[in-house]
């Protein structure tokens, strides 16, 4: 493989990276409710948890409009209660509200 071939692969291989890295922080910000994994959903876990006192992290989406920050972290607390906290882009704690996902879903009558 000649010099040149082997630069014009790098920067093929690098190219692929940027955008692939690019577009998950894209998803991870854009505001459409979708999910968002590896170290920024850690990060936002460990915020969210704190800012709630505790409880289970259920789901870390990018934010889908229904508040402020960047991320939204449902967490279930320890008496059942379920909370959405928003974060900033910097992972600090903006806001939060009653989770409800489960709106409108009622017991069944039987």
């Amino acid at each position: 493989m000649t010099g040149r071939r082997k630069v014009v692969l790098a920067a093929t291989g690098l190219s692929v990276l940027i955008v692939a890295g690019g577009a998950g922080i894209a998803q991870a910000v854009s505001g459409d409710g979708a999910q968002v994994t590896g170290p920024a959903a850690e990060k936002a876990a460990a915020a969210a948890l704190e800012a709630a006192g505790g409880g289970i992290v259920l789901e870390v989406e990018g934010q889908d409009g229904d508040g402020r920050g960047v991320y939204e972290v449902e967490i279930r607390r320890e008496d059942g209660s379920q909370v959405e906290i928003h974060l900033s882009a910097e992972f600090e704690p903006v806001g939060s509200a009653a989770d409800d996902d489960s709106a409108g879903e009622s017991p069944d009558d039987d």
